[in-house]
């Protein structure tokens, strides 16, 4: 189905992509799911199942490469993917305000609104009586899966891995590695170091490519403020990434972060960089396509983001040639005090899952297609792609393509249109540390695989520096608590609850408030924090800050961490 039509027709696309029955947020099972073809066979004919399946994330796609392919083989289901238009919220409550819904359900946050409306069914009876893969997976986590303390029901599996091992970081500030090699390979720990080496790499190279240099660029233009303004400057004040909040892990009190003076500090420093020319003056109105198309140029030297928004970005530069100027990520932090927690251990977060709809028609057969993902079979298949075209044994072990490696590096539409690694968010996925039944990583990112895809560039400065990884420059996972709360960006938050509100009330105040501050004169920017801190005041961020520290305490009620 296409992705690119207005959201004006959304009801009507629902309406013609789903098949309403009646339904009931009941979940009795059925015979015990043998794994084969159970879709095909209940439906009387070889013909597979078509499952409509929303996802909040994704893009518009066919489910016709090989690995999906595969996947029907297995379970007799085809599914037909739906995503937001422009990744417009308005999604789920347009799909509740139709009453009826697609057989399959990722909503990311708004389970709640669904929930709500009895649009998704309750999974506890089918995964106890018919989900060996499910249970075999979750194990003593299950229980994160559930929805609250006042209704312990499980309505979602799915997203997150189970069992991880971080061997790679992503979100943190990145800098060129064209950078650190003309530098002498510099050590990079604290905001101070991360300008001066910036400043200095601007000086003496104005221009890249016969183009402007740009020391720093940011997208703050749209929803990726948060992950590219808001975020980075939690992660450089030494917190774990827990969204809008910085958690107490022994009390489970919550505080809105922006209130927090790390965050001053981050933000004038930010305000610093903009007056001193250091940052890109489009960093608030460039939109992706160009922030992308500005990255790809290698004239850029650092980012704060996430791995998968710049992911096009990389893999133009290593086809231009320009694999130099491809990033590295840094431990950076405000000052020495600080220890960052990109390692942080958030055990399996739960949260976030795909759900079954109440009005679908292939209830037993969504739920067995989810169960079958979880199994080893589904695991190497999504992870590794189809034995023979994407890889092959080799004594016992799985090995890459040369050919298939090279194009996950290099070509950002592969994995889409092979299949291979696309399927594993936001379906049930074992983590990046489980091993299958001969002992073999269950994924493509173990530490030999890792090491053998990097670049030579890379590889350079790794042994500049006297390590193998990058996570080797930050604090190792086992020096970090492990929460117990998991990731609080991950809550399901009450629809129309205070906590909801007001918090979407700070956020549009903090969005605003802060990029004022980043872009005016340094002399003005205490005076406009300090107006930020008594609008968010009088927004009720005192009353937001207890609504969270309530709903922290009742997850770790739920999964028995208080």
């Amino acid at each position: 189905m296409k992705k690119h039509l207005s959201v004006l027709f959304m009801l009507m696309l629902v309406g013609l992509l789903t098949l309403a029955a009646c339904g009931d947020d009941s979940s009795d099972g059925g015979s015990d799911n043998d794994n084969t073809d159970n879709s095909s066979e209940d439906n009387g004919s070889d013909e597979p199942v078509t499952l409509t399946f929303f996802s909040s994330d994704g893009a518009e796609k066919t489910f016709d490469d090989p690995v999906a392919k595969k996947i029907t083989e297995a379970t007799g289901v085809y599914l037909e993917m739906d995503y937001p238009v422009g990744g417009n919220d308005e999604a789920i409550p347009l799909m509740i305000a139709g009453g009826e819904y697609p057989d399959l359900i990722f909503a990311k946050g708004d389970l709640g609104k669904l929930i709500d409306a009895g649009g998704v069914i309750k999974l506890d009876d089918m995964i106890e009586e018919r989900g060996d893969n499910l249970k075999a997976l979750y194990g003593d986590q299950i229980d994160r899966l559930r929805n609250s303390v006042d209704d312990p029901s499980i309505y979602q599996v799915g997203t997150y891995g189970v069992e991880n091992q971080p061997l790679e970081t992503s979100g943190t500030f990145q800098i060129q590695l064209e950078v650190l090699r003309e530098l002498g390979y510099p050590e990079i720990d604290t905001l101070e170091d991360f300008e001066a080496a910036l400043s200095e790499y601007h000086d003496m190279y104005p221009e890249i490519n016969g183009q402007s240099t740009i020391p720093l660029s940011l997208q703050g233009s749209d929803w990726r403020w948060l992950i590219t303004v808001g975020n980075p400057a939690g992660f450089a004040g030494g917190f774990p990434d827990d969204g809008q909040w910085v958690i107490d892990n022994d009390t489970g009190e919550a505080t809105y972060k922006f209130v927090l003076d790390e965050f001053r500090t981050y933000f004038k420093w930010l305000n610093g960089m903009n007056a001193k020319g250091l940052l890109d003056p489009e960093s608030f109105t460039q939109t992706q396509e160009t922030y992308i198309s500005k990255l790809s140029t290698g004239r850029v030297l650092s980012v704060a983001d996430q791995d998968w928004n710049i992911g096009d970005a990389r893999s133009a530069l290593i086809q231009d040639g320009m694999e130099n100027r491809t990033f590295a990520p840094l431990p950076v932090v405000l000052d020495e005090s600080k220890t960052h927690q990109a390692l942080k251990d958030y055990g399996f977060a739960g949260g976030w899952g795909i759900a079954i709809s109440s009005t679908s028609e292939h209830q037993e057969e969504a739920f067995d297609f989810l169960d079958w993902m979880a199994s080893e079979e589904a695991q190497i298949l999504v992870n590794w792609g189809v034995e023979g075209e994407h890889y092959e044994v080799v004594d016992g072990e799985r090995v890459m393509f040369d050919e298939v490696r090279e194009k996950l590096e290099t070509d950002a539409n592969y994995s889409k249109e092979s299949g291979v690694g696309y399927y594993i968010y936001p379906f049930p996925q074992w983590g990046t540390a489980a091993v299958d039944s001969n002992g073999q990583s269950i994924t493509r990112d173990n530490k030999e695989q890792v090491i053998e895809g990097q670049l030579a560039p890379e590889k350079d400065a790794l042994a500049a520096y006297g390590m193998e990884l990058w996570i080797d420059w930050f604090p190792a996972q086992d020096e970090l608590e492990i929460s117990n709360h998991g990731a609080a960006a991950n809550f399901s938050i009450p629809s129309g609850s205070d906590l909801q509100i007001i918090q979407q009330r700070a956020d549009d105040i903090t969005e605003q408030r802060i990029t004022e501050a980043i872009l005016a004169d340094p002399a003005e920017f205490d005076g406009l924090w300090d107006n930020m801190l008594q609008e968010l005041e009088d927004a009720g961020v005192e009353q937001l800050n207890q609504e969270m520290t309530e709903l922290t305490q009742s997850v770790r009620e739920l999964w028995g961490t208080n």
